[in-house]
C-alpha cells in the first residue's frame, strides 16, 4: 500500500507504539494500540488512481461526501465571476490526499488563518483555517478548490505554487484528519453530481463543460 510521504513520522509513531504495546502491555492495553495504529496507516493511504480522459472534464479534488451544493452567485476574489461551489466533506476513514480538478496553470495560492468548527458546517468555508488555489484552464477559465479545516484538522498540507503547469488527477496535498474541500466552478459548467453522493479523488467527474 502507498502512503502519502507527510505520513510517514505518523505511522511510523503509531506503529512503534503498537509493537511496543505487544512486546510489553497487557492485552487490554495492546489491542488499542494495534487499532489505533491501523487507523493511521488507513488515514494516510495513497492509491493510484486512473482519471478519466477528456478536456472537457473537472474531476473531484476530494474523496468524501457531496454536503452542499450552492445555486450561481459571484465570485470577485477568486473566480471573478458567476459559479457555483460544491462542497465535499471527507471523514477521517476517506483518502485525504487531495487532487488537481482540472488542467491549467496555478495563477493564485493563499493561505487564510481561521476556527476550527466542524467541517460538514456550511459557515466552515467562511470562518475555519483553510487554502486556496486557483487554477486557470485551456479556456481561460478560473478554477478556484478550498481547502478547509475542520475539529480534528490542524495541518493543511498544499505543494503547489503560483506558475506550476498541473494536470488534472495531480496530487498536491492533503488535510490531516477530517475536513472539507469546496470546489467552485464556472456556471456554465453542467454538474455531473448532487448532495449525498460519494466522490472519489481525481476520478469521479465532477461537472463538464458540454
Amino acid at each position: 500500500m502507498r502512503l502519502a510521504r507527510d505520513g510517514y513520522t505518523y505511522v511510523a509513531l503509531a506503529v512503534a507504539l503498537a509493537v511496543l504495546g505487544a512486546a510489553s502491555a497487557p492485552c487490554w492495553v495492546a489491542w488499542p494500540l494495534a487499532v489505533f495504529a491501523g487507523l493511521v496507516v488507513n488515514f494516510f493511504r495513497d492509491p493510484e488512481r486512473s482519471t478519466p480522459a477528456g478536456d472537457d472534464l473537472i474531476t473531484a479534488p476530494a474523496d468524501g461526501k457531496v454536503v452542499a451544493i450552492t445555486g450561481v452567485m459571484h465570485e470577485e476574489r477568486f473566480v471573478r465571476g458567476p459559479c457555483r461551489r460544491i462542497s465535499i466533506f471527507m471523514s477521517p476513514l476517506n483518502v485525504h490526499v487531495n487532487r488537481i480538478p482540472a488542467s491549467g496553470v496555478v495563477r493564485e495560492v493563499h493561505h487564510f488563518p481561521g476556527q476550527f468548527v466542524a467541517a460538514f458546517l456550511d459557515k466552515a468555508s467562511e470562518l475555519n483555517e483553510r487554502n486556496a488555489v486557483v487554477v486557470e484552464d485551456r479556456r481561460g477559465a478560473r478554477i478556484l478548490f478550498v481547502q478547509i479545516a475542520g475539529q480534528l484538522a490542524r495541518r493543511i498540507v498544499c505543494k503547489v505554487e503560483v506558475g506550476d503547469e498541473v494536470r488534472r488527477g495531480d496530487r498536491y496535498g492533503m488535510i490531516m484528519f477530517g475536513s472539507r474541500l469546496d470546489l467552485y466552478v464556472p456556471e456554465v459548467v453542467k454538474l455531473r453530481v448532487a448532495i449525498g453522493d460519494r466522490t472519489t479523488a481525481g476520478v469521479t467527474t465532477v461537472g463538464s463543460y458540454s
